[in-house]
């Protein structure tokens, strides 16, 4: 089954809510979980193409990439 990408960018968006109060970073596998029967890179193309609409932003540890929303939690440009 081809991903849509409007209701996968719904599942996603209604997964980060969900999670609000817990956490703000989450990483591929989160996602990937959400869509078990599709193959990672087409999951992958849909959170580059929320990134690339300001949707999401990218969060890296130096070692670990992680995505939050964009705007939620603390991310690299706002921490010391």
């Amino acid at each position: 089954m081809a991903l849509v990408y409007e209701e996968a960018k719904a599942k996603i968006l209604d997964f980060i809510k969900s999670k609000a109060k817990m956490k703000s970073k989450f990483y591929f596998n989160d996602f990937s979980a959400l869509f078990p029967d599709e193959k990672g890179r087409d999951v992958k193309k849909i959170l580059t193409q929320m990134i690339n609409e300001e949707i999401l932003v990218f969060w890296s540890s130096g070692s670990t990439t992680m995505y939050g929303a964009s705007g939620a939690g603390k991310h690299a440009e706002g921490e010391d």
